[in-house]
């Protein structure tokens, strides 16, 4: 019955889209990014549960988005929320997380090494990584974070 609904969700919400939808179901490719404030290095994740967001700054749907990403980060702290923007303006990207009070683990990656791994084509994009770092779900489009069906798959991994 949760499949189901979650089933519902995505085709309400986003889908698996895209060139390369056939990663859900497989190991998610490992990635490092820096920038002058942080590092992300996926596979230091295992053991968690992941949502990869690709995002930017001017992207309406993300700034939509992450205001439910950060709620769900407060109520979910065993979450790996990791949002990855592709931004190239560094003091635009550093000004919009400050304003937006976002405290969730962010870096930035304006020249797309892990969005290009992962063939991102819409943004924002999240994928759902379970603990042995196996892409469950691929979400594009600004679901919302604090639909019940949503949580609940989030609990079931």
């Amino acid at each position: 019955m949760l499949t189901l609904l979650f089933a519902a969700l995505v085709l309400a919400f986003g889908c698996d889209r895209g060139a390369h939808p056939g990663y859900t179901g497989q190991v998610a490719p490992d990635f490092t990014v820096s920038d002058s404030t942080s590092t992300v290095h996926l596979a230091s994740y295992r053991g968690q549960i992941v949502l990869l967001n690709f995002w930017y700054t001017e992207c309406a749907p993300c700034v939509k988005e992450m205001p439910g990403l950060i709620e769900l980060h407060h109520d979910r702290p065993d979450l790996a929320i990791l949002a990855v923007s592709i931004d190239e303006d560094e003091d635009e990207y550093r000004r919009y997380l400050s304003r937006r009070h976002v405290d969730l683990i962010t870096v930035r990656d304006p020249s797309q090494i892990a969005a290009k791994l992962y063939h991102t084509e819409g943004w924002p994009e999240t994928y759902i990584i379970d603990r042995k770092g196996v892409i469950r779900r691929k979400l594009v489009g600004d679901p919302d974070w604090s639909n019940p069906e949503i949580r609940a798959y989030l609990s079931s991994l």
